[in-house]
């Protein structure tokens, strides 16, 4: 089992910066399948970004060349680096561990407010 704390939320207007970041309990390294994803009032949950086992990743076509997400295993701490953002990039923001064995572990989240 593995507990996330994600922080780094906030306010920004259109076009800033803001940098997420979820501290894991143990050595998440190349044990998980980490992942942020986003959840919009009234809207499912998407997958932003994910970093594979093997170190790939992939982003969500919306933000793509805007976001990116990395990994610190000295740290225990996944990043979400989030530039140019705009309006509709407004949501609870999660990060998620899922295990060899199929488990996926959630944070409680971090709110992202970007206005016009």
């Amino acid at each position: 089992q593995v507990r996330l704390v994600e922080s780094g939320g906030g306010s920004t207007q259109a076009g800033g910066s803001l940098r997420l970041s979820c501290l894991a309990s143990r050595d998440i390294s190349s044990r998980y399948l980490m992942r942020w994803f986003r959840q919009a009032p009234g809207k499912e949950r998407e997958e932003v970004a994910r970093i594979n086992r093997d170190g790939t990743t992939n982003y969500a076509v919306s933000v793509k060349g805007r976001f990116t997400i990395s990994l610190d295993n000295a740290k225990n701490t996944l990043y979400l680096q989030m530039n140019s953002l705009k309006p509709e990039d407004t949501a609870m923001y999660i990060c998620a561990a899922t295990s060899r064995f199929q488990s996926t572990f959630w944070g409680q989240g971090t709110q992202v407010t970007v206005s016009s």
